[in-house]
């Protein structure tokens, strides 16, 4: 529940990324010795990979500093239940490791988000490249390496929509182990790639060119434990630079690393929304002129976004950043070309009162002085977040329904919104 006008201002600190450390999560299973995540942040979706890591016989231990230990000395299972899959999509990850190390995987076909289809056939072409038998039965998938376990090949993973994330860090991770040399073309090059990659090397993995689309993998006959912190959550620093921004407030998000927002910060200067930057934060401006219901700043100027694979815009910001131009002078558009069908928060963002027109994958978005609070109901994580963005900003009260979504990506929202000043409390429906 957010009552609208508050005007943001102080410093938050940005946790470890949840698009980083499940993965990272799942490769504990490539090992017998433990791994560790010193950062790994507060999650929903943290704490069912936990879950579903203890169903395959893994130990995992949660400190109360934060950090969690995962230990897969064994002996393991290779099957993953619906029960659990279903809950999240990232849960896939288990399937490359589980076939490097027992040479089988049973996973069930993931759940997760609900704003389209988002198929995984690029994983399982993967997997059969490495010489695996790959089925789909019964709702799940079963996965057979060849006697002798998994063997190097040349690897091709785009798709329709760019280079596939968890396609990348699922074939990768098979092929860690696998016998000899894999090359993977047209690898994800996102932030969170990268991080899995240094996380796979500290376990004693042999990969070139990280960071770029081609990835050569030396498989080794076994890994080892290590420490490893992820990178902090670029979707999360984002979401509260736009907080910040909306409210017309000083915000400082600290712990983070800018160069994973350039395409985000670039928005934000072609919107003229005034922000500074440093080596590891970025601070939103508050505007000398007021204007407008509860005297928040200028209107932003309106913006064309099109998501793209990074270093482009990410598809994981485009709902906040469509809440934002929601307030814009003038008409913005917004192309999503990753996940064509994520725009479930746009019938809750016109019962605020805004004018968004879709056309196929594009969004165009009629900007407007102000929006009026009410009940809204979230559909998925980042839908999620753009609701209690447009609910601190409009005028009146909003209250965003089905919440549970937010706490598998956010560590406890609403208490950090409240130390940067917003009116926003949390209740049981």
């Amino acid at each position: 529940m957010i009552e609208g006008g508050a005007r943001l201002d102080g410093a938050v600190k940005i946790c470890g990324a949840k698009n980083s450390v499940l993965p990272v999560m799942a490769a504990a299973l490539l090992a017998e010795q433990p791994l560790r995540v010193p950062n790994a942040p507060q999650l929903h979706d943290v704490g069912t990979m936990a879950v579903l890591l203890r169903e395959l016989g893994a130990s995992v231990e949660r400190y109360a500093d934060g950090g969690v230990e995962i230990c897969a000395e064994g002996p393991l299972s290779d099957k993953a239940p619906w029960e659990t899959v279903r809950k999240m999509r990232a849960s896939i990850c288990v399937l490359g490791p589980l076939l490097a190390r027992l040479g089988r995987a049973d996973v069930s076909l993931p759940g997760g988000c609900v704003f389209g289809v988002r198929p995984i056939d690029v994983h399982l072409k993967g997997f059969e490249a490495l010489g695996a038998k790959v089925r789909v039965e019964h709702g799940f998938i079963v996965a057979e390496a060849p006697k002798g376990g998994l063997r190097g090949a040349e690897v091709f993973l785009g798709t329709a929509f760019g280079s596939s994330v968890t396609g990348t860090a699922n074939v990768l991770m098979a092929a860690v182990l696998a016998r000899g040399r894999t090359v993977i073309h047209y690898a994800a090059c996102e932030p969170e790639v990268e991080d899995l990659c240094r996380c796979l090397v500290a376990m004693g993995a042999k990969i070139e060119g990280i960071g770029s689309p081609m990835l050569v993998i030396d498989g080794v006959e076994r890994l080892g434990g290590a420490t490893h912190a992820v990178i902090p959550d670029r979707i999360e620093a984002g979401t509260y630079l736009s907080a910040g921004a909306m409210t017309g407030g000083r915000v400082r998000v600290t712990d983070m690393r800018p160069v994973h927002l350039s395409a985000y910060l670039d928005r934000m200067r072609e919107a003229g929304l005034p922000f500074e930057c440093g080596p590891d934060w970025v601070e939103t401006q508050p505007q000398q002129e007021s204007s407008g219901a509860h005297g928040f700043p200028p209107r932003p100027r309106p913006t064309d976004v099109t998501t793209q694979t990074y270093p482009g815009f990410p598809t994981d910001l485009q709902a906040q950043w469509m809440t934002q131009m929601c307030f814009a002078d003038g008409v913005s558009v917004i192309n999503e070309v990753i996940y064509p069908d994520r725009y479930m928060h746009v019938a809750e963002l016109a019962r605020l009162g805004a004018q968004v027109r879709r056309q196929g994958t594009t969004a165009i978005v009629q900007g407007k002085a102000s929006l009026s609070g009410a009940k809204v109901m979230a559909s998925d994580l980042r839908a999620s977040a753009a609701l209690v963005l447009a609910g601190l900003a409009a005028q009146g009260k909003t209250e965003v329904y089905r919440v549970y979504h937010i706490d598998r990506g956010y560590e406890k929202i609403e208490q950090r919104l409240i130390a940067l000043g917003a009116k926003i409390t949390r209740a049981k429906e």
